[in-house]
């Protein structure tokens, strides 16, 4: 339902955006949000890219700056991936250095590394009417390693460092999973749960 407040449209009701360009991120929200009964639209926003070594305050800070263009209740979500054998790289910047380098510049960095140790950490910072102007922030982190290559299979859902990241208690990569295999265990959707389990209530 639509209601209009102080000149703006506001959305009221267990419906919220999802700030993002990557329609696969939204597919994964949307498969986890729809069974907490909240209905999740998609937003694209374009916006300077914002660096820091955080990145709650990377999602925070996109978040507000996205809640500024739409006035309604909207998230942003942000992570990074942390590889120990190169000291936590490429971390915040993951994102960069997929679109730079790939699985493939990763895979080179990695080669005669017998530690393969890895973790994916998201955030999921929302804003509404309600917040002014101070994010809700929620976390989700998976542990794992990083492949010796790309792993993927035909007609799954993977997309980025996903076919070179093994979560912990798989047999499979992120890239070989269909949606609901990898919403088991992604950092992403440990993340979305925490903010579903609390929006829901609001």
């Amino acid at each position: 339902m639509l209601k209009k407040e102080d000149n703006n449209l506001w959305l009221t009701g267990k419906v919220v955006f999802f700030a993002t360009g990557n329609i696969n991120k939204f597919k994964e929200a949307r498969s986890i949000l729809s069974s907490y009964g909240i209905a999740l639209g998609m937003i694209k926003l374009k916006g300077d890219e914002i660096q820091s070594e955080s990145i709650q305050k990377i999602a925070e800070k996109s978040v507000i700056n996205a809640y500024k263009c739409c006035y309604t209740p909207i998230f942003v979500e942000d992570a990074g991936l942390f590889i120990d054998a190169l000291k936590g790289f490429p971390g915040p910047y993951a994102a960069y250095v997929y679109k730079t380098i790939s699985n493939k510049g990763i895979l080179k960095l990695m080669e005669n590394e017998n530690c393969r140790k890895a973790k994916f950490e998201s955030i999921i910072s929302f804003c509404d009417r309600r917040t002014q102007g101070k994010p809700q922030s929620f976390s989700g982190e998976i542990q794992g390693e990083i492949t010796v290559s790309e792993r993927t299979e035909p007609d799954k859902s993977g997309f980025g460092f996903d076919p070179i990241f093994q979560p912990e208690g798989s047999p499979k990569t992120f890239a070989e999973m269909t949606i609901d295999e990898k919403n088991c265990y992604s950092h992403r959707s440990r993340a979305i749960r925490k903010f579903a389990e609390w929006y829901k209530n609001r």
